[in-house]
């Protein structure tokens, strides 16, 4: 009988790694929090013009969206209408994934290194798992 990945490894450690995995990526997930800057008034884009410097908002990339989505109604097949509507999409979404920050919350180094040990213990067992046990 084959163990785990058609190798003589063992299914005992193949389902502990991965168990291990999954417990110890979810505490180091649920340790980091997620904020953002965005919002309408927010700068997302700087367009630096004759030695000053714009901020290009959410808002305003609002108002070439609105004129795309107007135009692709009114005639389905106007280019110019689709460039406008998806182009200010893209760029909203960029500007969003953009303002993103990350922090990983205050904790103790005892719980740092739980989850450390987990995670990474859990891939050693898992790869080990796949590994043939021969000789």
């Amino acid at each position: 009988m084959n163990g785990a990945g058609g190798t003589s490894g063992g299914i005992g450690q193949f389902f502990l790694g991965l168990a291990m995995i999954c417990g110890g990526g979810y505490l180091l997930l649920n340790a980091i929090s997620v904020t953002s800057s965005f919002g309408f008034g927010t700068r997302l884009y700087g367009v630096g013009m004759m030695g000053s410097q714009w901020g290009i908002t959410g808002g305003m990339i609002m108002i070439p969206f609105i004129f795309g989505v107007g135009m692709v109604f009114y005639n389905a097949r106007n280019v110019l209408g689709w460039l406008l509507a998806g182009g200010s999409l893209v760029a909203m979404i960029i500007g969003v994934i953009s303002s993103i920050h990350f922090h990983l919350r205050n904790m103790s180094s005892f719980d740092l290194i739980v989850i450390l040990v987990l995670f990474v213990g859990g891939i050693g067992l898992f790869l080990r798992s796949l590994k043939s046990m021969e000789g």
